[in-house]
């Protein structure tokens, strides 16, 4: 008998932090603190926030210079798909008061990181994260996905033509709904449509020559936004 207490004490210990993590789907904790602690902006400050997964959070590592602007504020958290972002867009956008939000959402759906998706899953869900953006006045930049030949921990999904065809659908949506479209894809895509492999090591996250093409392109749409306020 003590030793099956022992056993089921063990077992208790090796799983009761997945079951956490299980019932924290959207990583809610993640940003909870941070979130917390950023002040109210001002009227004149540009606060944006980025959302996204794994692509969004490493541009900060990469390019932590870029982020050293206290007005932007990042909300990546890797692995993630668009139903958790939508899960968490009201605790870790709506409520930090940005003037624009900057959505890069869809890989990880077509990866199949939380089950099978299809496009007009993932559309939905982020067209959702932009109409409740939009209900509280806040400017959207919906971001295109970024090339991907095939994914290194699913391999076989053969991705790339459904990013294009996500891509034409966020597009439209973008042009439709007097949003600004940022497309990423065009100036990263190679010959295969996939990622250049000069900008991303894996072939789908970018390294920092990657994010440097991304820079530019990404505050060019946030200034495109700002002017629509």
């Amino acid at each position: 008998m003590k030793n099956l207490k022992i056993i089921f004490s063990t077992f208790l210990m090796a799983i009761l932090p997945q079951l956490s993590s299980a019932q924290d789907w959207a990583d809610l904790k993640r940003f909870r603190e941070a979130n917390s602690k950023l002040k109210t902006p001002t009227p004149d400050e540009n606060r944006v926030v980025f959302m996204g997964n794994s692509i969004t959070i490493g541009w900060q590592s990469a390019d932590p210079d870029f982020f050293s602007n206290a007005a932007f504020v990042n909300r990546g958290i890797s692995g993630q798909t668009s139903p958790q972002m939508l899960v968490r867009f009201r605790q870790d956008v709506i409520y930090l008061q940005p003037k624009v939000v900057v959505i890069l959402a869809g890989t990880n759906d077509i990866a199949g990181n939380t089950g099978p998706s299809t496009i007009e899953m993932i559309r939905d869900n982020i067209f959702s994260m932009c109409e409740i953006a939009k209900a509280n006045g806040i400017q959207v930049v919906i971001s295109s996905i970024l090339p991907v030949f095939d994914y290194p921990w699913k391999p076989g999904l053969e991705p790339a033509e459904k990013i294009i065809q996500l891509n034409d659908y966020l597009k439209k949506y973008a042009q439709e709904n007097d949003l600004v479209y940022l497309d990423y894809f065009a100036a990263m895509v190679d010959e295969r449509k996939g990622l250049k492999k000069d900008l991303g090591g894996d072939g789908v996250h970018p390294n920092k020559k990657g994010y440097d093409i991304m820079k530019p392109l990404v505050l060019e749409a946030i200034e495109k936004a700002l002017t629509k306020r």
